[in-house]
This record gives C-alpha cells, structure tokens and sequence, in this order.
C-alpha cells in the first residue's frame, strides 16, 4: 500500500464526520488513510479526535486504515459494553463496497470459508481457521470492472479482502492480497499522458468503503445508516460509469 503522508483529520473536529448520534455514541464516516486507533507510522487517528469531545470513548470496531466508512464510537463505557454485546450476538449488520476487477453477476453468493489469522495478515484455512462467512451481490457491472456489495456475517480480520481474494477477484488496490491498482489509460481509448509524467493509479488505496449498517438501539428502534463515498472513491466510479462502454 502506498504511504500517504497526508493528514486527513487536519483542521478537522468529531463534529465533521458525524452521520448520527445516540445518547451514549456517534457513527461517523470515517476518512481513508487515518488509522482508527494509535498507529507508529501515522500519529492522526480517530480515537484521539474523538477524545477531545469525548475523553472517556471507545471505538466499538475497526476499520482498516485505508479502508473508509462507517464507524461506530461510544462516547462512554456503558456505550461501549452496550455495542459489544450486540456484535457478540450479530445484532450487527454491516454492508461494504469494493470494486474488484472482471465482469461478476452475485445475486447474494455465499461464501463460507474459514480464516486463520496472524499478526498482521489473514488467510483461507479450512484445518486451523475460524467460520467466516459473506454474502456478495452485484451492484453495477462496468467496462472491466465490478462493483460488489460484500456483507460480512463473521467479523475476521481482513475477511472480505481474503475471501475476494481467494475468489481471485482480490479488491481493487488492496496489494497485500494481490489487488492491482486501475489506471486511466486502462480504461480510456486514446489516453495521452503528458511527456516526462508518470500515471498515478485512479485510487490510491484499496477500494473499500464501509457503506451502511444497522443495529437495534437500547430503546428497540432499528438504526439504519449509509455513509456517503469519499471524494476518492466517487472519482473512481465516475470514471468507470464514464468509460463503461
């Protein structure tokens, strides 16, 4: 993956990536390339945002840091406990997109393979893994590319990068797992890129966004929030739609 020295939470508060709000938590959406907890290589992360409105909160999951999209932060322990007893007992359903390379048609595709996970890396492992499971659906079908709707019903690590992966249609830009960047040039006919320039990959992450999710509130009520695509993700589906044909 390459290193973005960028910092996306500049001048920046909680406030501007809120999508909703509850009495003891808020779901943002989070920006790519920030880390959701503490990160050696990049100090910028969610959790230290969230402590300057919140010092006692707690983020209830992760996503990667390239990785954008929903998260759900509690803005005290009893919040905390609260959602964690819910994705204990799937109460949770989260919906991803990603955009993976070659033409698919997935009318909710189940795919049940188990995951074994190390440190930092996750693999397909039907001896030592544990059940993983996700549901893949079709939602638009471009030129050279599809964009897949990807529920996850287990929550391992990196599960819906292995299992696509594994399909050999890894995420587009997701090089840990053998993803290939999208160029511009790829996809529209006479292309000129100017003498002396290098063409830089139309998304500089893996594309995947953490598009929707829905939970039950302490008061019963079924939540249901999207989050809107960031700029990144909006440019490369444009483009596809654009050269489609």
């Amino acid at each position: 993956m390459k290193k973005n020295t960028q910092n996306p939470l500049k001048n920046r508060s909680l406030n501007d990536l809120i999508l909703h709000e509850g009495s003891d938590y808020v779901v943002i959406n989070k920006p790519p390339f920030v880390s959701t907890l503490a990160d050696r290589s990049n100090p910028h992360n969610i959790l230290d945002l969230a402590r300057i409105l919140f010092p006692n909160a707690k983020v209830c999951h992760r996503l990667d840091k390239h990785t954008s999209g929903i998260l759900i932060i509690a803005k005290e322990e009893a919040g905390y406990k609260y959602f964690s007893g819910l994705f204990e007992e799937r109460e949770v359903t989260k919906l991803y997109h990603a955009v993976v390379p070659g033409k698919h048609n997935y009318n909710e595709l189940e795919v049940d393979k188990p995951i074994y996970t190390t440190s930092n890396k996750s693999r397909i492992d039907f001896h030592g893994g544990k059940p993983s499971l996700t549901l893949l659906s079709t939602l638009e079908i471009y030129k050279q590319h599809t964009l897949l709707a990807c529920m996850p019903f287990t929550g391992r690590m990196h599960q819906i990068r292995v299992h696509l992966a594994d399909m050999d249609i890894p995420i587009v830009g997701d090089h840990k797992y053998g993803g290939k960047d999208i160029f511009l040039s790829q996809l529209k006919r006479n292309y000129s890129l100017g003498r002396g320039k290098e063409e830089k990959p139309m998304i500089q992450r893996l594309a995947l966004h953490a598009a929707g999710i829905s939970f039950p509130d302490q008061d019963g009520e079924t939540v249901k929030i999207k989050a809107p695509y960031p700029k990144d993700f909006s440019v490369l589906l444009n483009q596809l739609e654009k050269n489609r044909f």
